[in-house]
C-alpha cells in the first residue's frame, strides 16, 4: 500500500483525556479512533492488525475442531430470564433497549444463554456430541470505568468458544486442549512469555476456572505468582489458596497483570435452565455438560502495544504486524524515484506486505512516522544508497546496514 493512499494521518498528541499508552499511540499513530470514553473504531492500520490476531485465534480454534458461527448481538429477554441473568442484581453492566412494539432487548456481554437455547435445535442423541463452537462476535458492557483504552472498553471484540460434552469425562480432555491452544496463540501473537496460567475462582459458574494474565505494568488485576513453577493466583483465591495448586509452593510475586483469556467449566448451569438435554445409549434424557472459552482480540492487541513501545512509539512483533517492510523514499530526483518504486513493485509481485512511503514530505517527518508506526523492518532508498542496494534497519535496532534488493526480497520471503 502507498502511503499516500492512507486516509489516516498521524499526530503529535492524543486527546487530553486519554491516559492509557495503548490508546494514546495507537491514536497517534492512525491505528484506532476515539468515539467515546470505551469505544474506539479500527482504521485500516488498526484492523490489518486485529484481523492478523483474529487469524491466529481462528487457526488454532479450527485445529481443535471448532466450527465458526456468528450469533446475534440483540437478545430476547426471555432467554436470560430463565437463567437469572437478565436482572440488573446478577448483571449490572447490560445495554438494554426497548423496541418500537414495547418489548426489552439487550445489548449482548456473552452468548452462553442465546447459543445453549438454540442448541437445543441441533443436539438430541449422544451422537450429537461433543461439539464445540466459535465465533468473534462484538460485545457490550456499560463498565462503570473505561479508561485502559482498548484493554477494558464498553463495545469490544471477543472471541468466545463453547464445548458441548456428554459429560465431565469427556469435557476434561478439551478443556485440557484449550489450555495448550490458548498459550500457542499468546505464544503466536508475541505476548507468551509474559502471560502465565492463573488459577480463579469461576464466580457463579464453577469452581474449574482458569486466567490467562499477561504481566504488565499497566494492568487492572493482580496475580500471585508462584516463584517456583510460575503458576499464579488470581487476588480473589490468594487468600483460602494459600500454597500453589500445582507445586505446592508457598511463595509468591505479587503483580500487575491484564487478562487476556479465560476459560470456564460451565457444567449444567446453563443446560438445566435451558432445558438442552441429549438420549444417551439407554435412551435416558440427561443435561448437556458445557464450557466456555474467551480471548479479547482487542484486549491482546493493546497489551502489546503496552509491552512493546518506547520513547518513539510502537513496536509490534512480526506476526500481527500491519506490514512486513516500510519502504521509504527519500527522493530527491526521478532516479531515487524510480529505483524505489521499482523495488516497490519487486515486493508486491512476491506478495510482501508493504508500506511506502513515496509521499513528499521531509526525510525526519518519514522516520519518525515509521517509528511511530511500528513496522518491524525499515527499508530506505536515498541518494546516499548505491543502485541495486537498499538500507534497512530494524526497528529495535539503531545500526542500519546496506543489502542489495535480491537479499532483501530473499531475507523476507525465506526464499
Amino acid at each position: 500500500m502507498k502511503q499516500s493512499f492512507l486516509f489516516t494521518k498521524t499526530r503529535r498528541d492524543a486527546p487530553k483525556d486519554e491516559v492509557s499508552q495503548n490508546a494514546k499511540l495507537l491514536i497517534r499513530a492512525g491505528f484506532i479512533h476515539k468515539e467515546m470514553a470505551g469505544v474506539y473504531s479500527y482504521l485500516p492500520l488498526g484492523l490489518r492488525v486485529l484481523n492478523k490476531i483474529i487469524g491466529i485465534i481462528r487457526e488454532e480454534m479450527n485445529a481443535l475442531g471448532g466450527q465458526e458461527l456468528f450469533l446475534s448481538a440483540l437478545q430476547d429477554k426471555g432467554v436470560w430470564e430463565k437463567t437469572g441473568r437478565w436482572d440488573e442484581k446478577a448483571v449490572d453492566s447490560w445495554f438494554k433497549t426497548e423496541l418500537k412494539g414495547g418489548a426489552e432487548t439487550g445489548l449482548a456481554f456473552t452468548h452462553e444463554e442465546p447459543l445453549t437455547a438454540l442448541m437445543r435445535d441441533h443436539i438430541s442423541s449422544y451422537k450429537d456430541l461433543p461439539k464445540y463452537l466459535y465465533q468473534f462476535q462484538v460485545k457490550f458492557r456499560n463498565e462503570l470505568r473505561a479508561r485502559s483504552g482498548i484493554i477494558r472498553g464498553r463495545e469490544f471484540l471477543m472471541k468466545d468458544l463453547y464445548s458441548f460434552s456428554r459429560n465431565e469425562a469427556e469435557h476434561t480432555p478439551f478443556y485440557e486442549q484449550v489450555k495448550k491452544a490458548y498459550n500457542t496463540i499468546f505464544k503466536r501473537i508475541g505476548i507468551g512469555e509474559k502471560t502465565v496460567l492463573a488459577f480463579a475462582s469461576g464466580g457463579s459458574f464453577s469452581k474449574n476456572s482458569h486466567e490467562f494474565q499477561t504481566i504488565c505494568a499497566a494492568g487492572e488485576d493482580t496475580i500471585h505468582l508462584c516463584e517456583k513453577c510460575s503458576i499464579a493466583l488470581n487476588d480473589e483465591i490468594i487468600t483460602e489458596q494459600t500454597v500453589c495448586p500445582k507445586c505446592g509452593g508457598e511463595k509468591f510475586t505479587r503483580e500487575k497483570a491484564v487478562e487476556v483469556g479465560n476459560i470456564f467449566t460451565l457444567g449444567t448451569k446453563f443446560s438445566d435452565a435451558l432445558g438442552l438435554q441429549y438420549r444417551d445409549e439407554t435412551g435416558k434424557e440427561l443435561p448437556v455438560f458445557m464450557g466456555s472459552y474467551g480471548i479479547g482480540p482487542g484486549r491482546a492487541m493493546g497489551v502489546v502495544v503496552e509491552l512493546f513501545s518506547d520513547e518513539k512509539g510502537i513496536v509490534w512483533p512480526k506476526n500481527i504486524a500491519p506490514f512486513t517492510v516500510h519502504l521509504i523514499s527519500l527522493a530527491s530526483s526521478a532516479k531515487v524515484k524510480k529505483e524505489a518504486d521499482a523495488l516497490y513493485e519487486k515486493l508486491q509481485k512476491v506478495g510482501i506486505e508493504t508500506l511506502y512511503d513515496e509521499r513528499d514530505a521531509r526525510a525526519g517527518e518519514k522516520f519518525a512516522d515509521a517509528d511511530l508506526i511500528g513496522i518491524p523492518l525499515r527499508a530506505v532508498i536515498s541518494e546516499k544508497t548505491p543502485v541495486g542496494k537498499v538500507e534497512i534497519k530494524e526497528r529495535t535496532s539503531d545500526s542500519p546496514r546496506l543489502i542489495s534488493h535480491a537479499e532483501l526480497l530473499k531475507m523476507i520471503s525465506g526464499k
